[in-house]
């Protein structure tokens, strides 16, 4: 039986730790990941600007290459290729046959959701980082459900919980019935991180949905 597992670590032990260091209102979020010795990860950073991004990013030593993809208002999507240390979370994770999910990061900690084969797959991994010296604390650990239809499997279930508490608290009612600095304080994010998850969730649906309806042009 497949089993998700919910992972924290200490910002200088997980990806990218020293973005933390001298700017602590940094917010971190995975889009995208690309397993592999040499792996692609896409993430969404805020609280920084870009030219500061690209100036620490380059001075990490896992980082072989980085790219800004987008940018909306004050988050920018970048791409970077990993040279992934082979006493560490992600190679852990390779070796140990666990597929990442998502990731997240504050100054606090990161928090990664993980997916392995088995309930044995996730022990294995949990007692191999500690073996490194990795203080990883699990935090949440279940059997993965099935997806009910196409367009839950196209949100992450960081965004699916922030959609579904935005609209179990009324949020979607006009006028609101909750503000999204009460959502973010439900979740212990800040309320922009809900509003992130919110954005890019609604974005997800609506683009599965519309391009069900829609007929592609040639």
């Amino acid at each position: 039986m497949t089993i998700e597992a919910t992972f924290t670590v200490p910002p200088n032990q997980f990806l990218l730790g020293n973005l933390f260091e001298h700017r602590p209102g940094v917010m971190v979020e995975s889009e995208r990941i690309i397993p592999g010795q040499d792996m692609t990860i896409y993430l969404w950073i805020r609280g920084i600007t870009v030219s500061n991004i690209e100036s620490t990013l380059t001075k990490h030593s896992t980082v072989e290459n980085i790219q800004l993809v987008d940018d909306i208002e004050d988050e920018y999507l970048l791409r970077a290729e990993l040279d992934i240390d082979s006493n560490s979370v992600l190679s852990t994770l390779t070796e140990t046959n666990c597929s990442i999910i998502n990731a997240s990061g504050t100054n606090q900690q990161w928090t990664f959701e993980i997916r392995g084969d088995t309930q044995n797959v996730i022990s294995d991994f949990q007692t191999r980082c500690l073996e490194l010296g990795i203080s990883i604390t699990l935090t949440e650990l279940h059997a993965l459900t099935p997806v009910n239809s196409e367009t839950q499997s196209a949100v992450t279930d960081a965004q699916q919980e922030a959609l579904v508490l935005a609209y179990n608290h009324g949020y979607f009612e006009s006028p609101h019935e909750v503000t999204m600095e009460e959502l973010g304080d439900e979740l212990g994010i800040t309320q922009q991180a809900i509003a992130s998850r919110l954005r890019r969730g609604i974005k997800q649906i609506l683009g599965k949905t519309l391009s069900d309806i829609i007929p592609q042009q040639d």
